[in-house]
């Protein structure tokens, strides 16, 4: 394929760090990401909220019985500290003994970002392993985790800051862009699916599927209708509240459905997104809302001269939010944080869809007629109506419900089988019970909300702890 390159020359080493010097060193972590089939691998990152069990208010860092003891308390289990500043803000572990990470969101939010795996049944025990440990551990220092998309009565001036220097550059520039970016930051929780692809072409195919069917799965699981200890009137806020966070950053990508879709257009997007810091001798410059392209040129005020590195774009690439993102693979972003089974069931959902090539190619003949601008409408209406949203006078409850049948045949034809015979089609149950009522977890929430806990949320720190 031609590249437009709008900057010449080669890769130069200089002080450690490969400096990119054109458009190619741009592209390579896409094209590094690429893998055959038989290799694809499935990554399932969760996050929830960490509690006080008897009072139900958030955690600190460094309180006593507080997040970092937390951390700590979890290396037993042959997790390593990463440190910053002399304070353990994550975990890591040797692939020997499982591999992945456990990372901390702004105000303490507890996210496994699980290994690399190879079907959704070694995902469930994944997850299996980590609920038990947090869960043993927690509870030794009084503490609890909910599944929710949204902090539902703590308000904004309770929550924490985690002593990550990204998070303070990021939480002094939302403000800038947005009216609900430190919302995003400090009072919500996602899960997520990370999926391979094996050539640019099939990265296109997914990602303008995943990206037309992330609404679908914003309804599916939307879990987040409470903040400030009241009803919001949307079915999924945490998903609203990515409308009005940065634009720069955010959204469905109309350029993925504007003509022919590559690598390279993908580049030329994230040059364009402002920068939220660099990463030097273990300290994080501030460099927001300045572009990666003056970067390139060397025009940037706190490192004159200097071109950036390989690392500079990968970390880049992080600070970047679509509904889909593209790395070195496709994460899924459209659903709210939920309880364990929801955790399972969305990456069965995504990799029955994904991995599969005739429920692709289902899933893209589905698609292919809809425009950006539906898909704008989409996007905004199931936030606030969930499975009830209807768009051109189609009901997407319907649309749900062939979407999961395309999901269980590509899980059908993987026939990956656990102990007990099952294949991954049991993951998707709650996905069934949700479509054959009608009510996602958000529905259920308000009508316990209005008919059952008299309007007090203590009882969902008690029904809805993950």
């Amino acid at each position: 394929m031609k590249r437009s390159l709008s900057f010449l020359g080669v890769i130069i080493v200089k002080n450690n760090f490969i400096e990119i010097q054109s458009k190619e060193d741009l592209i390579k972590p896409f094209q590094d990401g690429e893998k055959k089939p038989s290799d694809f691998k499935i990554g399932t990152e969760h996050e929830k909220f960490v509690f006080h069990l008897n009072t139900h208010k958030p955690v600190s860092f460094s309180e006593k019985k507080g997040i970092e003891n937390l951390l700590i308390a979890l290396k037993k289990y042959g997790w390593e500290s990463i440190i910053e500043d002399g304070k353990t803000i994550g975990l890591t572990r040797d692939k020997s003994l499982g591999g992945g990470t456990i990372t901390l969101e702004p105000a303490g939010q507890l996210e496994l970002s699980g290994a690399p795996l190879s079907n959704i049944h070694e995902t469930f025990n994944e997850l299996d392993e980590h609920r038990d440990q947090i869960s043993k551990e927690g509870s030794n220092l009084g503490l609890g985790f909910l599944g929710a998309g949204l902090t539902p009565d703590w308000s904004f001036d309770e929550m924490p800051i985690m002593p990550k220097s990204r998070y303070q550059i990021m939480k002094n520039y939302m403000p800038k862009k947005g009216n609900l970016g430190l919302d995003m930051m400090f009072r919500s929780t996602t899960i997520q699916v990370n999926l391979d692809y094996s050539s640019e072409n099939d990265m296109v195919k997914k990602l303008k599927v995943s990206l037309a069917l992330q609404p679908i799965a914003t309804a599916l699981f939307a879990n987040s209708p409470f903040l400030d200890g009241n009803l919001t009137g949307y079915k999924s806020f945490r998903s609203h509240i990515w409308t009005d966070t940065d634009p720069d950053r955010t959204g469905m990508l109309p350029f993925v459905f504007d003509g022919e879709m590559s690598y390279e257009k993908y580049v030329d997007y994230a040059l364009k997104v402002p920068m939220y810091f660099i990463y030097r001798d273990g300290n994080y410059l501030d460099v927001s809302g300045l572009s990666f392209e003056s970067f390139l040129n060397g025009n940037l005020e706190q490192l004159p001269n200097e071109k950036p590195s390989l690392t500079d774009w990968e970390n880049h690439l992080t600070t970047i939010f679509p509904e889909v993102r593209l790395k070195s693979f496709l994460e899924m972003r459209g659903a709210d944080g939920g309880s364990f089974e929801n955790v399972c069931a969305l990456s069965s959902f995504w990799v029955g869809l994904l991995y599969n090539s005739d429920s692709l190619n289902s899933s893209f003949e589905l698609i292919k007629n809809f425009n950006i601008n539906q898909l704008q409408e989409l996007r905004v209406e199931v936030a606030k109506n969930g499975l009830n949203s209807i768009i051109n006078n189609i009901n997407i409850r319907d649309i749900a419900k062939e979407v999961l049948n395309l999901s269980r045949e590509g899980l059908k034809a993987r026939n990956i089988l656990n102990e007990n015979g099952d294949n991954e089609e049991i993951y998707l149950d709650p996905l069934k019970k949700i479509l054959s009522s009608g009510n996602s977890s958000s529905d259920d929430l308000i009508q316990k909300f209005s008919n059952n806990w008299d309007k007090n949320l203590v009882n969902m720190y008690k029904e809805y702890t993950f």
